[in-house]
């Protein structure tokens, strides 16, 4: 492959557009997995990724924007979540399992019984090759109030993460932080679906929070580290992609998973090698 070949994606506008967008979402869902993994959110952000499916066919059947569709219906399922959890006696798994999956299947079934008016498969699996002005604007918006809101408030989420009845103790609403999060949960995961699909937001939203969580114990760098790998692989992914005639969202997903796989063996505190090391010293002493 020659030099002028490799700068080839960058001759397209559809591809320089498929590139920042890429690496932007990537750095917000970077650093909202900070959070979700302090928190352990995992599930709930499998959840919310697949609850914005219906959202999307019923905006569109109504006639209003993909994105207010897919975030309110995001929101729908976290409290519908909720209140299934606090009037029974269901593990919090269990309720987001029967939640997601039946959000999913409703939007499914409106997707294909309206098969002209959306794409199941630029919903499932992401269309950032395509992506619509009007849409490269929401998403841009969804990352500067998402930016905005950890800015102000990451002491007090770090804060909610690790200690809720610390934070309780100390005076701050809980409350609120538990929705500002589920919501910033949403709103990302709208804005990821448009780079990677429903099926793989969660990856996004978690893959490099785990991954940065194996390489530091300080928050803040945590933060950096996880930003860096959203950046990073959003933009190679995209690059990627183009010259492998792949799924950008999955060339995106497969970079992150080889990341952690790199720092879940070579960590060098919480690395199966460091662990190697560590229990070898101790038998040795």
């Amino acid at each position: 492959m020659d030099f002028d070949e490799l700068l080839a994606p960058f001759r397209y506008d559809y591809m320089l557009t498929a590139l920042w967008v890429s690496a932007l979402i990537g750095g917000v869902c970077g650093l909202l997995s900070c959070f979700v993994t302090l928190k352990g959110w995992s599930l709930m952000g499998d959840a919310l990724s697949h609850a914005i499916v219906p959202g999307v066919a019923i905006a569109h059947l109504a006639g209003f924007p993909f994105a207010l569709g897919a975030f309110l219906s995001g929101l729908l399922a976290a409290i519908a979540m909720g209140v299934v959890r606090a009037r029974s006696a269901l593990r919090e798994d269990a309720v987001i399992g029967v939640v997601f999956t039946a959000f999913f299947a409703v939007g499914l079934y409106l997707i294909s019984t309206n098969p002209a008016g959306i794409s199941l498969k630029s919903v499932v699996f992401g269309n950032i090759l395509g992506i619509a002005d009007e849409d490269v604007r929401q998403v841009c918006a969804v990352a500067a109030l998402t930016l905005v809101v950890l800015a102000l408030k990451w002491r007090d989420l770090v804060l909610f993460c690790f200690d809720p009845n610390q934070a309780r103790a100390l005076g701050i609403n809980t409350a609120v932080l538990h929705y500002t999060l589920l919501t910033l949960l949403a709103a990302t995961a709208v804005a990821a679906m448009q780079t990677v699909g429903a099926c793989l937001v969660v990856a996004t939203l978690i893959t490099p929070g785990v991954t940065a969580y194996l390489l530091t114990d300080r928050f803040s760098r945590m933060l950096g580290i996880a930003g860096a790998i959203g950046v990073s692989t959003g933009f190679l992914g995209a690059y990627a992609s183009y010259h492998l005639d792949g799924s950008t969202g999955g060339c995106i997903v497969v970079l992150q998973t080889l990341l952690f796989l790199a720092a879940f063996v070579f960590g060098p505190k919480h690395g199966v090698l460091a662990g190697r090391r560590r229990r070898s010293e101790a038998a040795q002493i």
